[in-house]
């Protein structure tokens, strides 16, 4: 009878591969498991950013109503110019469309800017533009996943993901890989997922689109009800029963990912919510990045979180200017001039990040990476609109070992097709990594019998724009 008698503790512990097992199995989502890693994680040369913030642009801004200044388009208004169209993969005359704002040389490196885009002109010599880049896919599911994951129809890892896999947090205390206000549209979650690397290298969602980020949060990164001592006791015992279950199971990636969230969320408690604060800001800082205002109150939010974030030790940050439609925010295939309403609500934020960077010493460090999945076509669809363009469109990149005040590749005369120095979106990719630190073919990952890596089995490190 006194073999049945048992404190509480030694019934929880024993009975952890029952009712605990059910628990931490609803948990983990018991997919499958991912094989183990198999490349040399950490830096393999040394590195010229430790961070990146990515400004998304989504739905493919217009190169050349923007950054690549054509006078082709002026010149050639309205005629007729044959093309090879992306989207039909035929050669076709169509209607050449001039842009509807002008464009003007800024700063010492007299790079050209659109109206569009003022304040970021006012910052171009710390930019670098890339002007000759192509990508895959023309519809914009397949693009945006081919410029999250490198690629278009495999669940692959994105690349926030890789990038803390390979390089982990500089915090803690954090996440590594956080995302502001992401879509749930163009292949939602798959943007920022782990695949199949391991669990804890996803994505953490902050908000998501449509709704304003002032409204945002990490759900239940605080607890009202319990001190902080008791929850440690509570954490305590429950991370002794998961890791019991995982000595039985030792490579269960899930369950793994599981002990090590449990963790970070209880450290998360006493940093988050003061990182994400923005009441600390100055009204000198808020009105570097128009907070406050109408056009730019929301992005201006976003862009100074991803400040805080960046300082705080995150290690890649995605600002996403998006919304959960079918006709993402910058697809204006008709009425263009809806490229102007974008351009405000992105323009002041995006300056004032850089400027503020500069001023905290941090774009030194810190890789500023702006762009849409593709760009835009440079002749008319319909009346007054731009169809989808991955054969040539331009993003540019500031801080983080980057040349500034500069310009690398070219298109044709009308900014339709890449010409010279050419950029794939494979390339991009392995120059992110190299500024990281991190050799983009060694940095792998073995599933199902073949090593894996954010470039296939392409990319070149585009290192003639390194400063």
């Amino acid at each position: 009878m006194n073999s049945m008698l048992h404190s509480r503790r030694s019934l929880l512990a024993r009975t952890a591969c029952g009712f605990g097992s059910l628990a931490l199995a609803g948990l983990g989502g018991r997919t499958g498991r991912a094989a183990a890693g198999v490349s040399p994680r950490g830096l393999h040369h040394p590195p010229r950013a430790k961070r990146v913030i990515f400004l998304f642009m989504q739905g493919g801004p217009s190169q050349v109503d923007s950054f690549d200044y054509k006078p082709a388009l002026a010149k050639y208004a309205d005629k007729r110019v044959e093309f090879d169209v992306a989207r039909t993969m035929k050669t076709t005359a169509e209607r050449v469309f001039p842009s509807p704002w002008k464009f003007s040389q800024y700063g010492q490196s007299g790079q050209w800017v659109s109206e569009l885009f003022p304040e970021i002109g006012r910052q171009v010599d710390e930019i670098c533009q890339l002007r000759g880049m192509h990508t895959e896919g023309v519809a914009h599911g397949p693009a945006t996943l081919f410029l999250h994951t490198g690629a278009t129809n495999l669940i692959r890892p994105s690349v926030g993901s890789w990038i803390t896999y390979g390089l982990g947090t500089e915090n803690e205390n954090l996440p590594g890989f956080i995302t502001i206000c992401p879509t749930a549209a163009k292949g939602g979650p798959r943007n920022y997922s782990n695949a199949f690397l391991p669990t804890q290298y996803q994505g953490t969602a902050i908000g998501r689109a449509g709704v304003p980020v002032a409204q945002a949060g990490i759900r239940h990164v605080t607890n009202d009800r319990i001190g902080l001592v008791e929850q440690r006791r509570q954490l305590e015992l429950l991370q002794s029963l998961n890791r019991e279950q995982l000595s039985g199971s030792p490579d269960d990636d899930e369950l793994e990912a599981a002990i090590s969230s449990f963790e970070l969320a209880f450290r998360m408690q006493q940093n988050a919510p003061q990182v994400m604060d923005l009441s600390r800001e100055t009204a000198a800082t808020n009105a570097l990045y128009g907070i406050g205002e109408k056009d730019t109150d929301d992005y201006g939010r976003q862009c100074l979180l991803a400040r805080r974030f960046a300082e705080a030790g995150v290690r890649f940050i995605q600002v996403n200017y998006a919304d959960n439609s079918n006709n993402p925010r910058w697809d204006q295939h008709s009425n263009l001039q809806k490229h102007a309403f974008h351009a405000r609500a992105v323009d002041r934020p995006v300056a004032g990040l850089l400027q503020d960077l500069k001023a905290r010493g941090l774009l030194d460090d810190t890789l500023v990476w702006f762009g849409g999945e593709f760009g835009r076509t440079p002749f008319a669809q319909g009346n007054d609109g731009r169809d989808h363009n991955p054969k040539g469109f331009t993003v540019w990149l500031a801080g983080g070992g980057v040349q500034a005040g500069t310009s690398y590749g070219a298109t044709d005369e009308f900014g339709y097709a890449a010409a010279t120095d050419r950029v794939h979106m494979h390339d991009l990719h392995a120059t992110i990594l190299h500024l990281l630190g991190t050799d983009h073919e060694r940095l792998t990952f073995r599933q199902a019998g073949r090593d894996f890596r954010l470039t296939d089995l392409y990319g070149r490190v585009v290192s003639e724009i390194f400063a």
